[in-house]
């Protein structure tokens, strides 16, 4: 039998649903959970112990009185520390924020207690979900449960660190330029980018406007489906086209088979063969999933759009140019606050100009209608995600790279949703990533692609083996000095 920690979402709910597991238990089991594994990892910068045990108690006196609000009722859930949560601190993992205090939960905070579900408190992220891993933040950075000593990806990293080591089942990230999928191609779940404007953004710290994304973040892909049920807005916020949004009751219908015939895929070599060369193990593992859609019945082609390199010189300038226009104030009055990286990152948009930011939006328009132009070939994109395994926490150069060496900053810039997910191990035990893109609003042939892989693939079923055992003194000798604010 699946131990508890490693069952799925949608398990966890039949098990509520029919009263084999109660809230109280699971979320207890939860906490414990936490308490024993997360002064490896850091996942956590706030545990909301009280909270969470009270409204898993609420939860399991409604479902007693036959009061059941859907397979979320009573399910713990995770949020990134840049999307408020009423009563917790929104710190954005920055000395800037420490004192702050949201008054009210975020509009994607406030779906999720709709539907029932049990916060357990605030993600581990990059500061202000730009900085990267830093040692000169209030909290300490996130690791991989893979190997503690390698990157989480970022920025959403305690996101998929809670999930890789099991500590949660599902977890609500956000995404400029990656930040749902780069932790879910270092650490080895799932984390989709859903349509621009599909899940609301109010209640959530701004980076970059008009490239955020909210969206989530689970170990199976009928679980992420679940989640964005729960999420989506019935009416997109901020529509990236005119196609009318297909009906959330529709993402959660997918198939218990592979179940691809008749698709069209893209194949998007260059991206990691010409535009930035992958690591041979990435290419490897890129090809074995193209040709098991193949066996499959899809119809794989390979399809050529901009250079990488393009879309990320359009994304830098839009992104350091509203960046900037956030955080200016505290730049010029109170810069030593920053940690060193995010200080790094966002002062260039100083010195960008309006004709820098209109001219990247004209070119980010030619970039979208190319994308558009290919999706009247195909029904989905298969292409890389990470161009190599997970880096070492320690080697700042390869931290630096990480960022750019990457094929997820496209979907920012065009708005169309991406899910990255598992496509194998790496030589040194680290997961390999792959990452599926869809039309405007078709989440729903996305998530059944990725089903299909993740059903041919059986990598999902792959844990971080340490995360089985009990926690004994190596957990204490890699605790940081500085705490998270798990405590209790």
């Amino acid at each position: 039998m699946t131990a508890l920690h490693w069952q799925s979402a949608n398990a966890l709910a039949l098990a509520v649903r029919q009263r084999r597991l109660s809230p109280v238990e699971l979320i207890e089991a939860a906490l414990e959970r936490i308490s024993q594994w997360d002064p490896m990892i850091h996942a956590f910068i706030t545990c909301d112990h009280a909270g969470a045990r009270s409204a898993a108690r609420r939860a399991e006196t409604e479902i007693g009185s036959g009061h059941y609000r859907g397979p979320l009722h009573g399910l713990p859930i995770g949020i990134k520390d840049v999307i408020d949560v009423h009563g917790l601190p929104t710190t954005c993992h920055s000395r800037l924020r420490l004192d702050h205090a949201a008054i009210a939960d975020a509009a994607v905070v406030a779906r999720l207690r709709q539907a029932g579900a049990v916060v357990l408190g605030k993600l581990a992220l990059h500061e202000f979900a730009l900085g990267g891993p830093s040692f000169d933040l209030p909290f300490p950075p996130a690791r991989n449960p893979w190997n503690t000593e390698h990157h989480p990806g970022g920025s959403s990293s305690g996101c998929g660190a809670a999930l890789a080591a099991g500590l949660l089942p599902l977890a609500i990230g956000t995404d400029t330029t990656g930040s749902i999928r780069n932790p879910a191609s270092a650490c080895g779940v799932i984390g989709l980018k859903p349509t621009y404007g599909l899940v609301a953004r109010a209640g959530v710290f701004p980076l970059a406007a008009t490239l955020d994304h909210v969206g989530p973040m689970a170990r199976s892909v009928d679980d992420v489906a679940l989640l964005l049920e729960t999420i989506a807005c019935s009416t997109p916020t901020e529509p990236a086209g005119k196609q009318a949004a297909r009906s959330p009751r529709e993402l959660s219908v997918l198939p218990d088979a592979p179940n691809v015939s008749g698709l069209h895929i893209g194949y998007v070599r260059h991206f990691h063969e010409h535009d930035m060369v992958a690591d041979p193990q990435v290419a490897a593992a890129l090809d074995i999933v193209a040709a098991a859609l193949t066996d499959a019945g899809a119809t794989v082609q390979t399809i050529e759009l901009p250079d990488l390199n393009t879309f990320s010189a359009v994304s830098r300038i839009i992104l350091q140019s509203e960046g900037w226009a956030t955080h200016a104030h505290w730049l010029r009055t109170q810069p030593d606050q920053y940690g060193q990286r995010t200080r790094r990152r966002l002062l260039p948009g100083a010195f960008l100009t309006a004709e820098d930011y209109v001219r990247s939006q004209r070119l980010r328009s030619t970039l979208l209608a190319a994308v558009q132009s290919a999706f009247r070939e195909v029904d989905v994109l298969l292409c890389a995600s990470a161009m190599e395994p997970a880096c070492r926490l320690d080697d700042p150069i390869a931290i630096e790279s990480t960022y750019s060496r990457q094929a997820r900053t496209p979907f920012n810039v065009t708005g169309h949703p991406a899910i990255a997910m598992m496509a194998g191990l790496s030589a040194s035990g680290l997961p390999l990533s792959v990452q599926f893109v869809g039309r405007y609003f078709d989440e729903a042939t996305v998530l059944r692609v990725a089903k299909a892989w993740e059903l041919i693939g059986g990598w999902q079923q792959r844990h971080p083996s340490r995360f089985d055992r009990a926690p004994g003194s190596a957990a204490v000798r890699e605790q940081s000095a500085t705490p998270s604010r798990c405590a209790g």
